[in-house]
């Protein structure tokens, strides 16, 4: 039985009535577009101006819609958590609607829990364990490919590589490492150009022009999902067709083609690209500005560089396994650290589908409700010394992102928390023995690295690095 023969329980998409929000402080919005280009340019700053101006409750303005910051450890519990069933993740989400619907970020309550249901079986540790299998081999060739002793940009380079992991452990593509060259060629032209859509569609996210009008980033956008549902929607026929003649299915995409819950439900075509097209941008966009926050540390700070290289030499080698990747603590924290200074998605945006009172307002139904995890991990009263890079903030002896239970939420959190989370967490330390077992990181040269935030993280520049034999 697919699972879209089941009750729908998404909330309705129809527009809500613009709520009354002129009981809430905030800044003064400019005509038209608002306060977009300031967040666009600078997120973290505009929102704690608003914070040390109006408190912990204010309005602000983005791609026309008023919207209502709450800020804080214990907002970001309140929305996440969401006890009450009162936010709505797919409508928070409306600006990308349009070119990631129906992913599961982009569906509530019931009808979220059915669909994390089936992906879960994707997240077994079998499965897991064929994907490091796989993920081990494509590593391996793609960080020995890298140039030595000559400038680099780091980050263009890890987002081609996770992009190129992903057509090996998520689709299953032949991308290099086996012996079909013409194969592996025609392959690796296919997943520039799915690098392609992705950037288009990512970009369109926070154009100024919402409409697909020629020349705009919508347009391109929105042409670009046409292209990736089409190519995903063969790909489902493929897959199919290879498993029932007795073909491997161990990959990703093969493995959401097959899934079921409990109770038998599947995917239809439809919700498998969907799904896929989600998941796939992403696992490569996150977990490219991980690591290439991750780089910037280590070459910044060489002294975590050789700590982290002591910690993968003790593995001595062996062929890396689940229980062996969680030797690897200070690893773990150094990750945790890049995710603290850099999060992917600073700021979750959710839909109020009822009226709820906080900070001492009255936030009516309707409203358009914004928590950040970015703004928290970057909080001097969780954190010593927040904008330090200090890994050992994460040692047992320390412990600050137990300081509150939302202390530490790069993953988000409650129902929507990233299913993703192991498997990122896994890509990465693979990455790092990978890299570190073989090559040493330095800075290019001695200029500072600047971030852009927004739509997703990335070192202005490219992150120019230098790589040594070790």
């Amino acid at each position: 039985m697919a699972i879209a023969d089941l009750q729908d329980a998404q909330p309705s998409t129809r527009e809500l009535p613009p709520p009354d929000l002129s009981h809430i402080p905030g800044p003064a919005a400019p005509p038209l577009i608002g306060h977009t280009v300031a967040i666009v340019k600078d997120g973290y700053a505009f929102h704690r101006t608003a914070i040390a101006r109006y408190g912990e409750v204010y309005r602000y303005r983005m791609f026309g819609n008023q919207a209502v910051a709450l800020s804080g450890p214990d907002a970001l519990e309140f929305v996440l958590m969401d006890r009450d069933r009162i936010f709505s993740s797919q409508l928070g989400w409306d600006v990308i609607r349009r070119l990631f619907s129906r992913g599961l970020m982009l569906r509530d309550f019931d009808d979220h829990r059915r669909h994390r249901r089936i992906m879960q079986a994707a997240f077994k540790s079998p499965a897991m364990a064929d994907y490091l299998a796989r993920m081990n081999v494509e590593l391996d060739r793609l960080v020995a490919a890298w140039p030595v002793d000559a400038s680099f940009r780091f980050y263009p380079a890890v987002k081609a590589l996770t992009l190129r992991l992903g057509g090996a452990v998520f689709m299953g593509f032949d991308t290099g490492s086996g012996s079909n060259r013409a194969s592996a060629t025609a392959e690796n032209a296919e997943i520039d150009r799915i690098n392609t859509a992705f950037i288009e569609e990512v970009r369109a996210t926070v154009g100024l022009v919402r409409s697909p009008l020629p020349f705009t980033a919508m347009r391109r956008g929105v042409r670009s999902r046409a292209w990736l549902n089409d190519r995903f929607a063969r790909l489902i026929a493929e897959r199919r067709a290879r498993v029932a003649q007795g073909g491997g299915g161990d990959d990703f995409f093969t493995q959401m083609c097959l899934a079921t819950d409990e109770d038998g439900n599947r995917w239809s075509d439809d919700e498998i690209v969907d799904h896929f097209n989600f998941l796939l941008m992403a696992a490569h966009d996150t977990t490219s500005t991980a690591l290439a926050k991750m780089a910037w540390a280590l070459a910044a700070h060489p002294e975590w560089q050789a700590r982290l290289a002591d910690e993968v030499a003790a593995l001595d080698g062996a062929p890396l396994t689940l229980d062996s990747l969680n030797r690897l603590e200070q690893t773990e924290w150094v990750f945790k650290e890049a995710l603290r200074l850099m999060p992917p998605v600073p700021f979750l945006p959710r839909r109020a589908m009822q009226a709820f009172d906080w900070g001492g307002y009255r936030i009516p139904a309707g409203t358009r409700v914004q928590v950040s995890p970015g703004l928290v991990m970057a909080s001097p009263e969780l954190y010593t010394d927040p904008d330090r890079f200090d890994p050992e903030r994460f040692s047992p002896d320390r412990a600050e992102d137990r300081r509150h239970r939302f202390a530490w939420a790069p993953f988000g959190g409650g129902a929507h928390k990233c299913i993703g989370m192991n498997f990122a967490t896994m890509q990465v330390k693979a990455f790092t023995v990978a890299l570190l077992s073989r090559r040493r990181l330095a800075p290019a040269d001695g200029s500072a690295t600047a971030w852009r935030r927004l739509p997703i993280p990335q070192p202005v520049g490219g992150l120019p690095v230098t790589l040594t034999v070790a």
